[in-house]
């Protein structure tokens, strides 16, 4: 009897060793969140492209559109398909495992010592855990961990495969791109770790388009980079990680954001660049202890009114946009210090901008900005203004009053601007002035004043007044020459003033003497 039961749990073992590894627990689960999830990601992607069908193509013909269309519709079919067919593997292959783990309960039932069975049943999984340690050798302590709770008596939760060592399972190469799965599999054991930081930063396969809901299970996370992937879309679940503070989500394909993107209340730095951004949605705004955006690299045109509520933002970086204009509510972060406009469309700013009383760097190189608003003067901290390849055509007298101003570029506004403001001697703490490409052919008396411009450009100008030769020597013999030359006017008017005054004397004195019938004296 003995031996014929040994014959059959050898038998058992056999049929065991010859299955495929067991996923790990957060395999499963992760499988199951993909399963809930990639139906609602389908229908939004489908929803999206409807969304274009309503949107007519100039010179495109109708039915090469619906082609187009019809295709993409497939490709995110078939992407899902392949998603879920993944996932739906891993479910079941779990679910076969699960019927093993019940055989073989059964098994060791019924060769127990207490049914005669000569102790055949502790070596059923003994068996099964020596066929687990040779398949995954990494997890050996795992497994004699397991070997002597069994050994002990403890027959509860025999799944074959203790929770420790299913947790070092799922642990991958740190250098290894991940998949759907794994990628949901790491946010699970993340979470049951109470993970606090998470790079995946260019970690995803390219088929990674979009993020399971169970990413709102990272309720402990506090750091998460997400950048450099192909990720398309958001779940709408990440407006659950109520305590994260730094998201970097730079390089990737975003179109849009969800909603609750608005929930993530203490969020601090925020990376939205190099994605497709088309618009933000109305809930930015909640985002109040943001201090440091990031929207350069997209396609947005306009900026949301919601962005004044931003009251802590202290840099906004949101060049190479479309941007045609800033939401007057820009005058409401008046927290601002580095603002960056650059390679925009924007063809002015609004008043307001002067309400940024903690303001030092403003940028708006290659814009179409045809002037600045009187208010610039009001921005007494401002150390950097670039206007560089603009249409500027005048610069407001009143900018003497950013009396902090260190670093000013007017170039390149080509045939547009042709004067500096008169009060630019006002602006003592200068330092760098670019005045390259422009029509500017005489520089203001004040110019003398500058004694801190210590680098001044003024290549493919038509400098007259200071002559080329004293440009080339440097800033300082600039600045010298306009002080020497207005002195010698100076005196030089002195003088001419003199003379003219003793001239006016002299024919007022002739004119009475005529006037009260003086002839001339006698020879």
């Amino acid at each position: 009897m003995v031996a014929a039961a040994a014959e059959a749990v050898e038998e058992l073992t056999r049929l065991y060793r010859e299955l495929p590894p067991r996923p790990a627990v957060e395999e499963v689960e992760a499988a199951a969140a993909v399963l809930a999830s990639a139906d609602a990601e389908e229908e939004a992607r489908l929803a999206e492209i409807a969304g274009e069908e309503a949107r007519p193509v100039p010179g495109v013909p109708a039915e090469l559109l619906d082609v187009l269309r019809e295709a993409k519709r497939n490709a995110v079919s078939l992407r899902a398909l392949l998603q879920r067919k993944e996932a739906a593997h891993v479910v079941e292959l779990e679910r076969r495992f699960k019927v093993f783990d019940d055989l073989i309960q059964r098994a060791s039932r019924v060769v127990s010592p207490g049914d005669g069975g000569g102790g055949v049943g502790v070596v059923i999984v003994d068996e099964v855990v020596e066929v687990e340690a040779k398949r995954r050798p990494e997890l050996a302590a795992a497994v004699a961990a397991a070997a002597t709770e069994i050994d002990r008596g403890s027959k509860g939760g025999l799944g074959l495969e203790p929770k420790s060592l299913r947790r070092a399972a799922s642990a991958g190469n740190d250098t290894e791109k991940l998949g759907l799965i794994q990628v949901a599999s790491l946010i699970e054991s993340s979470a049951k770790k109470g993970t606090t930081e998470l790079n995946l930063r260019g970690k995803l396969v390219d088929q990674v388009e979009w993020l399971p809901v169970s990413l709102g299970k990272l309720q402990d996370v506090t750091e998460l980079d997400l950048s450099e992937n192909r990720i398309m879309a958001l779940p709408s679940t990440i407006g659950s990680l109520r305590y994260l503070t730094k998201l970097d989500l730079h390089a990737n394909q975003l179109i849009n954001l969800p909603d609750t993107f608005g929930e993530l209340s203490s969020l601090i730095d925020l990376d939205l660049s190099a994605n497709q951004l088309k618009s933000l949605p109305a809930s930015f705004g909640n985002l109040t202890s943001l201090a440091n955006l990031d929207l350069s690299s997209n396609m947005l045109k306009v900026l949301p009114d919601c962005l004044g509520k931003l009251t802590n933002l202290r840099r906004l970086i949101a060049e190479t946009n479309e941007l045609e204009e800033l939401p007057y509510t820009i005058g409401s972060c008046t927290s601002l210090v580095e603002l960056r406009l650059d390679f925009n469309q924007l063809k002015a700013l609004p008043e307001a901008i002067g309400k940024l009383e903690k303001l030092e760097i403003l940028t708006l190189h290659y814009n179409r900005i045809k002037g600045l608003p009187t208010t610039i003067g009001q921005l007494n901290r401002l150390r950097e203004l670039d206007v560089s390849f603009n249409e500027v055509e005048m610069i407001p007298e009143n900018i003497c009053f950013a009396s902090s101003l260190v670093k000013l570029n007017v170039s390149r506004n080509f045939a547009d601007l042709r004067s500096l403001p008169k009060s630019i001697g006002e602006l003592e703490m200068l330092e760098e002035l670019d005045i390259s490409s422009n029509q500017i052919r005489v520089l203001p008396d004040s110019f003398g004043n500058l004694s801190k411009l210590r680098v001044f450009h003024a290549d493919e100008t038509p400098l007259e007044v200071p002559p080329k030769e004293a440009v080339k020597l440097g800033a300082q013999e600039v600045v010298n020459y306009m002080k020497n030359m207005v002195a010698a006017r100076g005196a030089s008017q002195k003088e001419t003033d003199k003379r003219s005054f003793w001239a006016w004397l002299s024919s007022l004195f002739g004119c009475c003497r005529k006037d009260q019938g003086f002839g001339s004296l006698p020879a």
